[in-house]
Formats: structure tokens, C-alpha cells, sequence
């Protein structure tokens, strides 16, 4: 048995392993050389352009987040992984008026029941001055009981702020029996 769950652990690091890798691969411009980070942010500037887009296409009443909101900051592509132990990763950009004024990058390590891999979006909407603040310290972290909506025609309506944030996530592939972003940590760093 306790070879079993070793195992499984193992496994579940190989797993996020593997997402890291195909993420960090695509962000650094694969196996054959390196992007300069004005490409690297150009690839994804495009990126979170392309999911908004996607987001207001699936439901157009999300426009109301992105009115409201003193800010948003878009993850085009998280990967999540996990057998057990497991964990997610994914770089965004932060929008304040229109403008990108930084980038972030989300980490998050679980552990309990779950299992597989999935890539997502997701968006969080900043109702508030002082959580753009707190956001921008560079250590923001959501605690466990935080959920996200799973964006889907509709899905705004009835969605609201909770502590100066609202959530929203779109699935992009995969399947994994566990979806929650209690836990997530993210930085900032100005542009």
C-alpha cells in the first residue's frame, strides 16, 4: 500500500512537471532558442487579447465586469495537474484602464482528492482601489473557501464581487475531477 501511494505521489509530480514544462516551453520559445521578452510579451499580450474575446463571446454579459471593475487580470492559459499532491501555474497580464500596467504569475499547490490535468482561463475582476493595492504588492493570495464561475452563457447574471474580487474560469482542454482557486498565489510586476 505504501508503495501504491508513493507511487501515486510520483506520478503526480511528473504530471505537474510536465504541465510546468509545456507551460515554461511555451512561454521561453520552446527547445531550439530563446524569444526576447518583447516577443515573449507581445505572444502573451495576443494571448490574453484572444481570451477576452472568448469570454465575451460565451457570455456577453461578463461586459459588465470589465466596466466595473478599476481591473482585471487575464491568465490565457493555467495548467493545473495533480494525483493526490498536485498544482497549477499561469502567467497573465494586469489591465487597469485599458492599459496593460503589469504582468502576474498565479502558482498554486494542492493537496486531497483529485485527479488528471485541465488548462483554463481565467480572469479575476478587481472591484476596488484598495485590493488593486493589495494585488500589486506582489503577494496576493486567495484562501481556501474562494470559488471561481465557470463562465458559460448566463453565467454573469447572478455573479458578484466577494472581498473586492470576482472569478471567472473557462475550461481550454482536459479533464480533472476537482476545480478550485482557494489557494492560488499570485506576483505582479509592473510593465
Amino acid at each position: 500500500m505504501k508503495r501504491i501511494v508513493m507511487l501515486a505521489g510520483l506520478l503526480a509530480i511528473v504530471q505537474f512537471g510536465v504541465g510546468l514544462a509545456t507551460c515554461e516551453a511555451a512561454n521561453l520559445g520552446g527547445l531550439f532558442g530563446r524569444k526576447s521578452e518583447a516577443h515573449k510579451a507581445r505572444s502573451l499580450h495576443r494571448k490574453v487579447e484572444a481570451a477576452v474575446t472568448r469570454f465575451k463571446e460565451e457570455d456577453p454579459g461578463i461586459q459588465k465586469f470589465f466596466d466595473k471593475s478599476v481591473a482585471y487580470v487575464v491568465f490565457p492559459n493555467v495548467v493545473k495537474a495533480g494525483i493526490g499532491f498536485g498544482g497549477a501555474m499561469g502567467k497573465g497580464e494586469v489591465i487597469q484602464d485599458g492599459k496593460v500596467i503589469g504582468t502576474s504569475t498565479m502558482t498554486q499547490a494542492t493537496v486531497g482528492f483529485q485527479f488528471g490535468g485541465q488548462a483554463y482561463i481565467e480572469i479575476l475582476f478587481i472591484d476596488d482601489e484598495k485590493t488593486l493595492l493589495d494585488f500589486k504588492r506582489g503577494s496576493f493570495e486567495f484562501g481556501a473557501q474562494v470559488s471561481a464561475v465557470a463562465l458559460t452563457v448566463g453565467a454573469s447574471d447572478n455573479a458578484t464581487f466577494d472581498q473586492g474580487i470576482a472569478i471567472f474560469t473557462m475550461e481550454r482542454g482536459g479533464l480533472m475531477y476537482e476545480a478550485t482557486v482557494g489557494g492560488q498565489v499570485f506576483s505582479f510586476q509592473n510593465k
